[in-house]
């Protein structure tokens, strides 16, 4: 260490000094002003990359918002739809239940008429029948009691009495 002291040469001291400082200033001057620069605008490309990101998630956020507003809205939407679709089928479920009673009422009105007029129909061919077997028998019962001559004086006498009586 001494001998750094004994070889110690004052001019080449203040030469580095002053290089030295010339350096610095240089380094100052040309090469410290751009780096700061860079990394100030780093720095800034930073921020509004962190402001960017930070508007992207509020604006994510709304839409999120939003997007859960319309699908209530169309939940909701969807419900009135089917309650209405519902409402519509129950309306015409009990319309065609209404039209397929008063259209089986109508039938069975007209059956009642069908089988009332039928019922008469055979009514009136039961009694023309009973009414032409009865002349019938009435024909042949006056053939057989009218066949010999005491059968019909008999007749006449009784029917003259009958007519008397009345």
């Amino acid at each position: 260490m001494e001998e750094l002291f004994g070889q110690f040469s004052f001019g080449l001291f203040i030469l580095q000094t002053v290089l030295f400082i010339g350096l610095i200033l240089l380094l100052k001057k040309f090469a410290w002003k751009p780096i700061l620069d860079a990394v100030n605008e780093r720095e800034e490309g930073i921020k509004d990359a962190l402001l960017s990101a930070e508007n992207a998630k509020k604006e994510m956020m709304a839409l999120k918002s939003d997007n859960q507003k319309l699908l209530d809205q169309a939940r909701a939407e969807r419900d009135v739809m089917i309650k209405e679709a519902t409402a519509i089928k129950e309306k015409m479920i009990a319309d065609a239940k209404s039209e397929a009673q008063s259209q089986g009422a109508k039938m069975i009105e007209q059956a009642k008429a069908t089988i009332e007029s039928e019922k008469n129909n055979a009514v009136a061919e039961i009694k023309n029948q009973v009414s032409s077997l009865s002349l019938e028998i009435a024909e042949k019962l006056l053939k057989e009691e009218l066949s010999n001559k005491d059968s019909q004086t008999k007749l006449v006498e009784k029917m003259l009495a009958d007519v008397k009586l009345n």
